[in-house]
């Protein structure tokens, strides 16, 4: 039995600070409106601490032994009600404030991390799986709105009530109010942060689980026809369902372990307010303290540990938020592999002439796939390059394309190394028709239109024309207007080349690159495409990788690789005159041919 395995980024051991110190450039923008939530946070929080005070003064004026009758305190109520809506109009401004902080930033990391992405080397996208980045970069960037909303509303009020209560207490009462305060609040923190550090192991396994869940279940779907061919829905069903189960595992032990958190800041919490109150009591009793002392000590109490009983529900979710931010943040360090020069300049195409020069290239040390390949192709040849599978042929695309540098040697246009130009310069005077031509879940239009966002209709239109695709796109009910489906699905392998060649016209560049374009197609469907991508390749400079020899017999020259190395040259009967290995391949050919008709 054979197992998927997770592909997330390798495991290393977290710094928080870090991981928030990342954030810091995403909010500097917005740095006055911090600034502004922070004072209406201060404010609010000095009109709440002020509330226990003034009701210690209506208390106690209510509470009076003087054989005077009494009066109503109208200033102190007057004031009561006014720091009551006082607090909640300062959190309410603070929150209106802070808004476009928190979604601005949750905003401008998305767009930084998409970016990002696309930067990054061919390698880098090879080596991962599709669901379990975007589960990372979703929660990752969920993350940052949650980080910034427990820190401005919840961890941060807390800290500075605390602060607050703790010096009036200090201020005017009995030194032990402030004793068995800061103990209780040393000792809550100290085993929140040190149950929820041992918790975290559970979210992690979570998080990776729960990756490895969607990797399976967007790679069975992306690949459907493939698991109805192979009638294996009971083992990708059974593989989500072993992968979930892991995931349920490690929920369920979140969950156990929260509770546990929670008993052990229960009995914190009790036992200082219990403490605290016997002292106040005793105070009063001793005449020390009023009846409004008792109920101001009372009222900041409740006032402290009710947002300090929360505490340990943000902590866990402030790491929880950490936890996944710094899966995105690991994206977001990786480094590319291929990156413009600092003088880097665009490219001048010219002819578009082009130059393998003494070429070695190799994706890992323990194999090379291109050794000293040295070729030219003039401006307006074609160019064809045929081999047995892995030989190398389409590694030269990649180098043209500059999706990895070569080892060895160097590729140049017009004379330029490609190394040295930009890379947006570069893929724009290359248009290539793929093997495979993946398309977007969108509309014929709009991925016909891909290669020019810009483009007229009309345009797009003209290049449907040349490509032959015109005709079956008008004969559909939606017309241009068309759904492909995932990965173009709903159409036929020769109708996405025909697409493939649409955009390679809309697109007009000097250089074309022709990747085995015809290789999954009938001979009919073939040999329509093949009339197309002659009539695009007229005037040209043309690489074209070949599986079928018929395919490029009319090349103006021809190169035979076998294991990176060129071994022939000429062209199609200048080889077949040799007799060797393009002859022996021809020959093989022909045979099959032969025995399908």
């Amino acid at each position: 039995m054979f197992h998927g395995r997770a592909t997330s980024l390798p495991s290393q051991e977290r710094d928080d600070m870090k991981t928030i110190r990342s954030l810091t450039p995403y909010l500097w923008s917005w740095r006055g409106r911090v600034g502004a939530a922070l004072l209406a946070l201060i404010m609010a929080k000095g009109a709440n601490v002020a509330i226990p005070l003034l009701l210690k003064g209506i208390i106690d004026s209510l509470n009076s032994d003087s054989s005077e009758p009494l009066v109503l305190p109208i200033m102190l109520l007057l004031g009561y009600g006014a720091l009551r809506m006082g607090s909640s109009l300062f959190n309410e401004l603070r929150d209106a404030i802070f808004a476009r902080v928190r979604h601005g930033a949750m905003t401008k990391v998305s767009k930084h991390v998409l970016a990002h992405l696309h930067n990054l080397s061919l390698r880098f996208h090879l080596d991962r799986k599709t669901g379990a980045i975007t589960r990372d970069i979703d929660r990752g960037t969920r993350a940052v709105s949650s980080l910034l909303n427990y820190l401005v509303f919840s961890i941060l009020p807390t800290l500075i009530e605390i602060a607050m209560i703790t010096g009036i207490l200090l201020w005017q009462y009995d030194i032990w109010f402030t004793i068995i305060t800061f103990v209780s609040v040393g000792m809550y923190m100290v085993f929140t942060f040190k149950i929820t550090e041992w918790r975290m192991q559970f979210r992690i396994k979570m998080n990776e689980t729960d990756s490895h869940a969607n990797t399976i279940a967007v790679d069975s779907l992306i690949n459907y026809e493939t698991v109805k061919y192979f009638g294996n829905e009971e083992y990708e069903n059974r593989r989500y369902s072993e992968t979930m189960s892991q995931w349920e595992d490690a929920a369920v032990k979140s969950q156990t372990t929260m509770s546990a958190l929670n008993v052990g800041q229960s009995i914190i919490i009790a036992s200082a307010v219990t403490m605290i109150m016997i002292l106040a009591s005793q105070g009063v009793v001793d005449g020390n303290m009023t009846l409004g002392d008792l109920v101001l000590v009372n009222a900041f109490l409740i006032q402290l540990f009710i947002p300090l009983g929360f505490l340990g529900i943000v902590y866990s979710q402030l790491k929880h938020a950490l936890s996944d931010m710094d899966l995105m943040f690991k994206i977001i360090d990786e480094r590319s592999e291929i990156n413009d020069k600092a003088d880097a300049t665009e490219l001048q195409v010219g002819e578009g002439e082009i130059r393998f020069e003494h070429v070695g290239f190799s994706y890992n040390k323990e194999r090379t796939i291109l050794d000293d390949v040295d070729f030219t192709i003039q401006a307006g040849q074609k160019i064809a390059v045929v081999g047995e599978s892995g030989a190398g042929k389409s590694t030269l695309s990649r180098l043209l394309f500059r999706f990895y540098d070569v080892t060895k040697g160097r590729v140049t246009i017009n004379g330029q190394d490609i190394r040295d130009v930009s890379q947006h310069s570069l893929r724009q005077a290359i248009g290539i028709v793929p093997q495979d031509t993946v398309m977007f879940n969108d509309t014929l239009y709009y991925n016909i239109a891909y290669a020019k966002p810009d483009a007229t209709r009309d345009e797009i239109i003209r290049a449907a024309e040349l490509a032959h695709i015109d005709h079956f796109i008008q004969s559909l009910p939606d017309g241009y207007d068309t759904m492909v489906g995932e990965r173009g699905l709903k159409l036929s392998g020769g109708e996405k080349q025909r697409v493939a060649i649409a955009r390679t016209i809309l697109k007009n560049p000097k250089i074309l690159v022709f990747d085995e374009a015809t290789s999954s197609l009938d001979s009919k469907s073939e040999q329509v495409i093949l009339d197309s991508l002659k009539e695009v390749a007229e005037n040209h400079t043309t690489l074209v990788i070949a599986h079928r020899l018929s395919t490029i017999v009319d090349a103006d020259r021809i190169l035979v690789m076998d294991k990176g190395h060129i071994i022939e040259q000429g062209t199609h009967q200048e080889l077949l005159a040799i007799n060797k290995h393009y002859a022996n391949m021809w020959n093989l050919q022909q045979k099959q041919l032969a025995a399908d008709d």
